[in-house]
């Protein structure tokens, strides 16, 4: 892919920012830190060359003065909240991301369970972060929330909530996904600081939308489309146009909270150190693009992406339409259709050809490969066959696993294990090929083809299984999938090119 980020400047200045901002506040900041550390995938898609794991790499230079506070809602443990990417619950992502951040030496304070409101199932997780030697936090539900400001600054709004102890200088609150409460968090911690004679400030790195890009841009629609689930809103900072005369781009939730934070550092500091949402921000991602052009590139692509994420989720009553209406509005507004993505027509034409379902890939060169379902395989395994053998410069023809072989496998699936669909996916022809290699030069060239899928676009004509598609992702690919649950199926809403 085409750099349009310039990592390495990225880490350099956002470090340098944030200690600006601890400075800034007499030595304690609590930073609300959005967006995903390790794996920031979304980012890395519509800023080609951000590096999923660039915010850990920046952290990990203030690795000496900070603690981290991880938080997760009461409402997303009680109805099972699923991280889309991993495929894992929030509750159990909070461990997994808790012992990553451990294992890279930094100091975890405890867990913060939000919206809490005598949730049984909020109860029994705390049980087991108890168990597990985890300390543990609840903070309320408060009526009102975010507009009833007196309830908010009383002892019965942030005063109810357990007070968490910090001891470094910056504490970062994190979370495994979005309306976790991590503002709130940070919020009731100045409340019970100032309450202790601890004269503390509040900063918020948030990477999208970027504030100093156009409401427009590409980057920033990705945003509002892959948040379309949460309803989020782009706009324009009214305050920080009042106070500066400069346009600049928040989303609603910020703007509307603002004027809590505002009554609550005049309550704490007498005055607002901050004249407008945008003035919390510390994030610098806006001054590290290197090519527009290749960015805005990437963010169209990243709503279609989102547009064909939301028609499956729909398909799987995941979701109403009124969420891939918003992502078909934003679509409008930039006068972008699924064209721009050359892998869904290459796919619909390979499957109007052969009649059976298929997937196509598009290589850094702007190659593209396709494959179609057969007896033996399903297409997004044939697919990663045809397009590595392609690299390797292997015979089309060349049959890499034989019959002989791929038939036990299947008789496997259907007599022992209870499968109804014998065709390979993409884990077991993986396996086949690695087991192959020991003996076959070609079916070792084949596997070392693989990295150099990472952030190409595959789309399939049929909704692929969980396995599939968890290998896609493992290899670093972009999916998008037709909304069909069968291969004869009509899809529930239709694709508007």
């Amino acid at each position: 892919m085409k750099q349009g980020f310039d990592n390495n400047q990225y880490v350099q200045i956002q470090s340098e920012h944030i200690r600006d901002r601890i400075a800034q506040f007499g030595n304690k900041l609590y930073l609300e830190l959005g967006g995903k550390l390790f794996d920031d995938h979304h980012a890395s898609r519509v800023l080609p060359g951000f590096q999923p794991d660039s915010k850990l790499r920046m952290l990990a230079q203030l690795k000496d003065q900070l603690e981290i506070i991880l938080t997760i809602s009461a409402q997303d443990i009680e109805r099972n909240k699923v991280r889309q990417d991993l495929g894992i619950t929030y509750d159990e992502d909070v461990l997994r991301l808790r012992q990553a951040f451990i294992d890279r030496g930094f100091l975890v304070s405890g867990v913060v369970i939000t919206h809490y409101n005598g949730q049984t199932s909020a109860d029994l997780y705390r049980e087991r972060l108890e168990r597990m030697g985890i300390r543990s936090y609840v903070h309320y539900t408060i009526e009102g929330y975010p507009h009833n400001v007196a309830l908010i600054d009383s002892e019965q709004g942030f005063g109810r909530n357990d007070y968490i102890q910090t001891t470094q200088p910056l504490v970062v609150v994190t979370a495994p996904g979005p309306g976790s409460g991590k503002m709130a968090v940070c919020l009731s911690q100045l409340y019970n600081e100032h309450r202790r004679g601890i004269q503390a400030g509040y900063a918020k790195f948030e990477t999208f939308p970027v504030w100093n890009l156009s409401l427009q841009h590409p980057v920033n629609v990705a945003y509002e489309a892959a948040t379309a689930d949460l309803n989020d809103v782009n706009m324009i900072d009214p305050y920080h146009l009042e106070a500066y005369g400069q346009v600049a781009v928040n989303y609603n939730r910020d703007v509307e909270i603002f004027p809590i934070l505002n009554a609550l550092f005049e309550g704490i500091y007498g005055h607002n150190p901050y004249k407008s949402p945008t003035d919390m921000g510390v994030n610098m991602v806006g001054h590290c693009i290197s090519d527009d052009e290749v960015c805005q590139l990437a963010g169209k692509n990243e709503i279609i992406r989102r547009y064909f994420t939301s028609l499956n989720r729909f398909a799987d009553g995941l979701c109403g339409e009124e969420e891939v209406n918003k992502i078909m509005l934003l679509m409008k507004h930039l006068n972008i259709t699924t064209d721009i993505r050359q892998t869904i027509h290459a796919a619909r034409q390979r499957k109007e050809e052969t009649g059976h379902t298929a997937s196509a890939i598009e290589l850094s060169d702007g190659t593209i490969v396709c494959a179609n379902s057969g007896d033996l395989l399903g297409c997004s395994a044939a697919l990663l066959l045809n397009v590595t053998k392609h690299l390797a410069g292997i015979d089309h023809n060349l049959k890499l696993i034989p019959q002989d072989m791929i038939e036990p496998i299947q008789r496997t699936k259907v007599e022992c294990l209870g499968a109804h669909n014998p065709r390979l996916h993409t884990d077991e022809v993986l396996v086949a090929l690695s087991v192959l290699s020991q003996h076959d030069e070609n079916c070792r060239r084949a596997l070392e083809q693989l990295p150099k899928l990472r952030d190409c676009q595959v789309h399939s004509t049929i909704m692929l299984g969980e396995v599939d598609k968890r290998i896609f992702s493992k290899l670093g690919i972009n999916l998008t999938c037709d909304p069909m649950l069968k291969p004869d199926s009509k899809p529930l809403i239709k694709d508007r090119d």
